[in-house]
């Protein structure tokens, strides 16, 4: 008999979908190959993340995600500053004696994390999809050699990423994940339930680049911009830097119907202090992710509110110390 294995995922997320992709590549190949996977995407917002009936597997999986205390949890992986809700679901987390759960907020990706966790302890042979993972690092990593090769969008995976993050159609990423664990990323951008979004979300992509041109305010190596009124939840978030080259960090405001979404990044090509760490100043007001980039959902009626913290963290990053530039 088949076994299902629930993976819930970081949703609309390259990494997210990736370390999902690897996950089940691993998990076929070194713990079950009669596994039978299904995926569920998982959102950021203001309420509790995982409802209940979300691990109805025989085993039950998240990737990219934050942590469950639920007795129901086999396997995890993250990499987040921010993956306990609680100081208690920390505990929770150390205390496991199963051997399946991992945290290394060192990490640029989860893929990456899964990949190298998969090799050294199950004895998984990452080869086969080293493209995959090499582009999780990079696109969740913001490590481009600059903001043009950000944005231009020409390799498959920048293309297929875009996709997975601004596609309007519900459940697509669920659909790749499976191929995206056996195919090239060309072989990816080439199906046609990609190419059918790919010309339309790359128009999509060129217009907004003028949108943020005309609605952007770089101030004091900051940048702001609102696009709340706009369908533009999954926005290429290196645009701004494109624009702005001087700036250091951006702080932006978008929404969609589930959420209002205060968005906070750091320039991948300057240096900043230590002490300015975005994962510290998103969590207190009940959000998080990375020293570098973060972000803080809230319900999709809270738009005020969100604005109002937007503009609070944009004060406070034009205040912070800057290094000088080199």
């Amino acid at each position: 008999m088949d076994l299902k294995v629930r993976v819930c995922f970081h949703d609309k997320c390259f990494d997210g979908a990736a370390s999902a992709a690897v996950f089940s590549r691993f998990y076929r190949e070194r713990i079950n190959p009669a596994a039978e996977f299904h995926y569920t995407g998982m959102t950021h917002k203001a309420s509790k993340p995982f409802e209940d009936g979300t691990f109805d597997g025989d085993e039950n999986a998240i990737v990219d995600f934050k942590y469950s205390t639920s007795p129901l949890l086999t396997w995890w992986f993250d990499h987040h500053q921010s993956a306990f809700l609680t100081p208690e679901d920390a505990a929770d987390f150390r205390a496991d004696k199963s051997g399946k759960k991992f945290y290394d907020p060192t990490y640029k990706s989860c893929t990456k994390f899964i990949a190298d966790i998969a090799t050294e302890k199950f004895g998984f042979d990452p080869k086969p999809i080293a493209d995959l993972i090499y582009w999780g690092d990079i696109i969740d990593g913001a490590q481009f050699k600059d903001a043009a090769e950000a944005v231009s969008l020409q390799a498959p995976a920048t293309q297929l990423a875009l996709v997975i993050e601004a596609a309007p159609e519900h459940d697509l990423v669920p659909k790749l994940i499976p191929q995206m664990a056996y195919l090239s990323l060309q072989e990816m951008v080439e199906l046609p339930i990609v190419q059918k979004h790919l010309g339309p979300l790359l128009e999509r992509h060129r217009r907004s680049m003028d949108i943020f041109r005309e609605r952007a305010e770089a101030r004091d190596g900051v940048i702001y911009f609102d696009v709340s009124d706009l369908d533009l939840e999954g926005y290429n978030k290196f645009v701004p830097y494109y624009l702005f080259p001087d700036a250091t960090y951006s702080v932006g405001l978008s929404a969609s119907q589930i959420r209002s979404k205060v968005s906070v990044g750091t320039s991948p090509w300057k240096d900043v202090p230590p002490e300015v760490n975005l994962a510290s100043i998103s969590e207190k007001y009940g959000g998080g992710g990375h020293a570098r980039v973060a972000a803080i959902s809230f319900g999709p009626g809270d738009i005020h509110r969100a604005r109002q913290v937007a503009k609070e963290i944009a004060t406070t990053l034009r205040a912070a110390p800057k290094l000088p530039a080199h």
